[in-house]
């Protein structure tokens, strides 16, 4: 029999190791769970009392189900079903927490009483079905093993959703005279809801606008908390608005950059996404030559491809984590443009506006190389030598900077590798999931760019 807490464990090491989690860590746990699988089987095969003997416990009703036949084999033959399995696993920052029944517990053989000190140290130990990730630590502990299991968890997954399931992430704290509004818009290819920020400084005079889109598993909230974005903007003058992705459209909040509807010009989330850019400007003072987009990993490539569809609405386009224009079409493909780069993504310079791409060299989630065909893809036309500088974070990671200008001068683009970063927006709050206060600010670059280049 195996205990609910053990496979969720089981799976929780399994997704930590997707995101990039080190071996030692996965061995640690993996060996901490085959040790409490072989403490079962030793109990199954205690002697029990015969079936005419009454029972000391209550009989067990609801026994624990069967994992290991419901879940698939974590590698498996290279079919597209498994295909399409593997990207949504990857696409989703994490599975929906999911509560677990408790069973009756069995009658356990009859034992000599423990020394007070053990008593004294199970009733201190984490209980296994209650809080398993502290329950792991402990173990981890005992066997000298010196990993801060809770902060490598989230490095990998949003705890967020784990903490607080199914409750809204609280909206992040706004500047005296600040606003940050719900809205919606529709079209023939569907409906979105979208939080506004309009700084405190908007008096009806035109300001610039930047469309921002999350990434998987995220929300407006937590996408504004954690690339603080909008006290970036307010200081800049800048209205920002966050369109929000549906679960209905994408099980995990991602936006559908992988589909050839929605890598259409007036058709599927782009037009969603450059309505939602029309709308405020006609509702508010917008400089129609200051409008931006950008996002973060799903959203990120989806920014791409509203850019490079959209070029006479956007004036430039920020990607953090993301993906070439049309490098998938469905989620096989997906799957390989994420873990090796984009294989046959179309070229899309003449379409294509100034852009600043963030990625970091570390990312297990989007290959960095993705970050460099972007860059490629939309500034092909350009022959002249890039400007590359270097630099540090105090305290922080090293990143190079490349420079892409025009023939007058004018920068057209820029790519900043952030060396030892993973799949985080760079330089974000710790308060926001996929962050990495660590790197140089993408938040702060990314207006500076869009300033220079409108």
């Amino acid at each position: 029999m195996k205990l609910p807490f053990m496979s969720q464990m089981r799976q929780a090491a399994q997704k930590m190791v997707r995101k990039g989690a080190t071996a030692m860590l996965q061995k640690a746990v993996e060996s901490t769970l085959q040790q409490q699988q072989k403490l079962q089987e030793q109990r199954m095969n205690t002697p029990r009392p015969a079936p005419g003997t009454p029972p000391g416990g209550m009989r067990d009703l609801n026994p624990a189900p069967d994992y290991t036949s419901a879940k698939a084999p974590a590698s498996s033959a290279a079919t597209p079903a498994n295909a399409k399995a593997e990207a949504e696993t990857i696409a989703a920052a994490m599975d929906d927490a999911r509560p677990i029944c408790k069973t009756a517990a069995e009658p356990a053989p009859t034992a000599e009483p423990a020394p007070a000190a053990e008593q004294a140290t199970a009733a201190t130990a984490p209980n296994p079905a209650i809080n398993p990730a502290a329950y792991a630590q402990d173990m981890l502990e005992k066997m000298g093993i010196k990993i801060d299991l809770t902060a490598s968890f989230e490095r990998g997954i949003d705890l967020g959703t784990l903490r607080h399931p199914g409750t809204a992430t609280p909206p992040p704290p706004l500047p005296a005279g600040a606003r940050f509004e719900r809205g919606s818009y529709a079209n023939h290819a569907g409906s979105r809801n979208y939080k506004l920020f309009i700084p405190s400084s908007y008096r009806g005079q035109p300001m610039p606008l930047l469309v921002m889109l999350h990434g998987c598993t995220q929300n407006p909230d937590d996408f504004a908390t954690g690339t603080q974005m909008n006290q970036v903007a307010e200081e800049a003058g800048c209205l920002v608005v966050y369109p929000e992705q549906t679960a209905g459209a994408n099980q995990s909040k991602c936006w559908n950059w992988f589909n050839a509807i929605d890598q259409q010009r007036g058709q599927g989330e782009p037009s969603i996404i450059a309505g939602i850019a029309e709308q405020i400007g006609n509702d508010y003072a917008v400089n129609p030559q200051q409008v931006y987009v950008a996002g973060l990993s799903a959203g990120g490539a989806m920014a791409v491809i509203v850019g490079t569809l959209y070029p006479e609405l956007f004036a430039a386009v920020g990607v953090h984590s993301g993906l070439p224009f049309a490098s998938a079409t469905d989620l096989p493909s997906a799957l390989s443009a994420m873990k090796r780069g984009a294989s046959n993504a179309p070229r899309a310079g003449n379409g294509s506006r100034p852009i600043i791409v963030f990625h970091g060299d570390s990312d297990t989630t989007v290959n960095p190389r993705n970050g460099e065909q972007v860059i490629a893809q939309q500034l092909d036309h350009l022959d002249a030598d890039p400007d590359v500088q270097s630099g540090a974070v105090p305290n922080g990671y090293r990143y190079t900077q490349t420079t892409h200008t025009g023939a007058d001068g004018a920068p057209l683009g820029e790519h900043w590798v952030v060396h030892g970063a993973g799949h985080a927006w760079s330089g974000g709050s710790e308060h926001g999931s996929y962050t990495d206060s660590r790197g140089p600010d993408a938040s702060r670059e990314m207006l500076r760019f869009f300033r220079t280049v409108s």
